[in-house]
């Protein structure tokens, strides 16, 4: 039994979370959660993979994101086609302002402007990018293959198209982290390539594949973390993993190491509250899993976390035990 200690108020963030680590309640879990990141960082047999839901990128979490990719704090990210389409649009100059949660939503709309929250964005520049999203389409038909096979083709797209602007696809695609966006229909990208399709052009993203393709990562890596942000689709696309290679015969016993940052409670049932331990009766997190949850919103958490990870100086070691060639080619 170790005792708590007072943390100490320090303008040094990684020291500030390392001292919230002996604290208590959420805090203390936050603290805990860089910990364990940490870990997976230093251990050269570990694959990370994050699932990344809610609205983060209107929500100003974008170069947290980004930082997160340049330090290779993660190895594959698996997101809602919503943050990827507005990190889209961020780089295509198009903006996200602050506005206010007591706002005439009849108002915002007959002005033409879309509210999440306490963000506002115009309805009009997002459906150029929806078009935008459509022409692409149009370069690369006939396309038929996986959401991070058309990811990696669109990251090199806007790379060329926008060469001087950053986004969290442009940082991925230039460290090759893949994206797999499982739900690619349920968003303004699916919307774009709707658009394509009604005007008889031939792209086809293949979501089986998808699955196929991040359990490969996952069969082939010795072990396994994951971080969630938020929960929904994401998180059960990484976390069915396991149960997908123990029906094949791989046994892979687990993830080793899990974080999630969430506001919500296991006890309504859904899956973004779900515990780690639940996930244990799954075969998807190993019954020695190095775990936390922390309850806690996450653009609270995202500029705490990333700023204590690049403040401690950690660097990720270089795994070992992984083939060069992870992914199957979509087309």
């Amino acid at each position: 039994m170790r005792k708590t200690c007072p943390v100490c108020p320090t303008s040094d963030v990684s020291e500030l979370l390392e001292g919230m680590a002996l604290t208590g309640f959420q805090g203390r879990k936050l603290g805990e959660s860089v910990g364990i990141w940490k870990k997976m960082l230093a251990d050269p047999a570990c694959r990370i993979f994050l699932g990344l839901s809610g609205a983060m990128i209107p929500a100003g979490m974008q170069q947290c994101l980004v930082e997160m990719v340049r330090h290779h704090y993660v190895d594959a990210l698996v997101s809602t086609g919503a943050n990827i389409f507005h990190d889209i649009c961020e780089q295509a100059g198009v903006c996200h302002y602050l506005g206010h949660h007591h706002a005439d939503d009849a108002e915002l709309y007959r002005q033409g402007i879309d509210r999440i929250y306490d963000i506002f964005a115009f309805e009009s520049e997002f459906r150029t990018v929806d078009r935008g999203i459509a022409e692409f389409g149009e370069t690369i038909a006939p396309f038929r293959g996986s959401s991070r096979e058309f990811m990696r083709l669109f990251g090199e797209y806007m790379l060329e198209k926008y060469p001087g602007r950053d986004s969290l696809v442009a940082a991925c695609t230039r460290e090759q982290i893949p994206v797999f966006i499982p739900a690619l229909c349920d968003s303004s990208i699916g919307i774009g390539l709707l658009i394509a399709r009604r005007r008889g052009v031939d792209v086809d993203i293949d979501q089986i594949a998808d699955a196929d393709e991040i359990t490969c990562m996952v069969e082939d890596a010795q072990k396994t973390g994951v971080i969630f942000i938020g929960g929904g689709v994401p998180k059960n696309f990484i976390q069915q993993t396991q149960v997908i290679g123990s029906i094949h015969d791989k046994d892979l016993g687990g993830h080793d190491y899990a974080i999630q940052y969430t506001t919500d409670s296991p006890h309504w049932g859904g899956l973004s509250g779900c515990t780690f331990e639940e996930a244990i009766s799954w075969g998807k997190e190993s019954p020695t899993t190095t775990q936390v949850q922390v309850h806690v919103d996450a653009t609270i958490a995202l500029p705490l976390v990333v700023s204590a990870l690049i403040g401690s100086g950690v660097k990720r070691v270089k795994r070992t035990g992984a083939k060069k060639k992870v992914v199957r080619q979509g087309r």
